[in-house]
């Protein structure tokens, strides 16, 4: 593992009903929240034994299929792309949860097992009634009275490779033991992202083999080591980062179960940045480098400045769609976009 010398901020002591969320999401910076799940009864039993821990899953499965990512020993748990590239070096499977509990079972004693991974799966969809003894509470007058969603990542020893994701994350390690390493957003460069089409997980990992860095093919990752953060959660640890910071997640016990929330601060009618990012890369990045110039100004001026400004000077019924986003401002400007994409 490369070395990390920065950990990330540790805060012990707080309830499950005392999360103080405004000053986290403020604060704009990763945080570890020692023990938060501790008295979760999946972690209780985890503690006891990885065994018990499979026995209490099962308890609540509802019989629907999850989808498997299954790698042969040699990747060592690293889901991430063949050596040139052509794909990814792992198959993914529909396959009934009991059943893939089942096989890490087997595997629980073996020091180079198969990998076998769940990622990314709805919570309530195929272990429901889980999450009413192993829960947290949430400010309903912070999350404008709707639950984040609700996640569970299961599987034997796994490097997910430095990814960011668009909602903020409240990780909670339920079972085994978990190393987050955390990068932010503006590191992205330094961090070598892979292509954007062919992704292990659906959005650009970092191309770095943190494990054994090459620094002669990667000589700004010197530059991500030195901003970057980590974070060693424990069982019942949780580990709190905003939106868009790059996150590595190694599992690093036999058997290992993370869940987790996510949510945005945008309203949900508001439309997914990364559409404009490939927007963008039709329309934008290959014109001429005097034009591209010429529209960062016009960018800043309409996007990333203040929101006020392009329209302090006119009439409110003329402002039109640079008028604030509603539910209906965002109606007439996807209706506008389709009706230009379609020309």
């Amino acid at each position: 593992m490369a070395i990390v010398e920065r950990k990330t901020k540790v805060i012990e002591g707080l309830r499950p009903d005392t999360i103080p969320w405004r000053e986290l999401i403020a604060a704009a910076e990763p945080v570890v929240l020692k023990g938060l799940a501790g008295s979760w009864e999946l972690v209780q039993a985890g503690r006891r034994s990885a065994s018990e821990a499979i026995a209490y899953l099962k308890s609540f499965y509802n019989g629907r299929t999850v989808g498997a990512y299954l790698g042969s020993p040699e990747i060592g748990g690293r889901y991430f792309y063949k050596d040139d590239l052509s794909g990814l070096n792992f198959r993914c499977e529909r396959l009934p949860l009991d059943q893939v509990l089942d096989d890490i079972a087997r595997h629980l004693d073996n020091t180079s097992p198969p990998s076998i991974y769940v990622g990314s799966t709805t919570l309530d969809a195929c272990l429901p009634g889980l999450r009413a003894r192993n829960d947290l509470s949430f400010d309903s007058e912070m999350f404008a009275g709707s639950r984040p969603l609700t996640s569970i990542w299961i599987g034997n020893p796994s490097i997910a490779s430095a990814h960011y994701d668009a909602p903020n994350n409240l990780a909670c390690c339920a079972v085994g033991r978990r190393r987050f390493t955390l990068f932010p957003p503006e590191q992205i460069a330094n961090l070598y992202p892979g292509p954007l089409d062919l992704t292990p997980g659906g959005q650009a990992v970092s191309m770095v083999d943190f494990a054994n860095p090459d620094f002669e093919k990667f000589p700004r990752f010197r530059d991500a080591l030195a901003a970057a953060q980590v974070a060693e959660l424990e069982p019942g640890d949780a580990v709190f980062y905003p939106s868009l910071w790059w996150h590595q997640v190694e599992a690093l016990s036999p058997f290992n179960v993370l869940i987790n929330y996510w949510w945005s601060d945008a309203p949900g009618y508001m439309g997914t940045p990364m559409n404009a990012l490939y927007h963008a890369l039709l329309s934008l990045r290959d014109r001429p480098e005097q034009e591209k110039q010429a529209w960062r100004h016009i960018f800043d001026y309409y996007i990333f400045g203040t929101s006020d400004l392009p329209r302090e000077h006119l009439p409110e019924k003329a402002c039109g769609v640079l008028g604030p986003v509603d539910e209906d401002r965002a109606r007439q400007l996807r209706a506008m976009l389709l009706h230009k994409m379609n020309r």
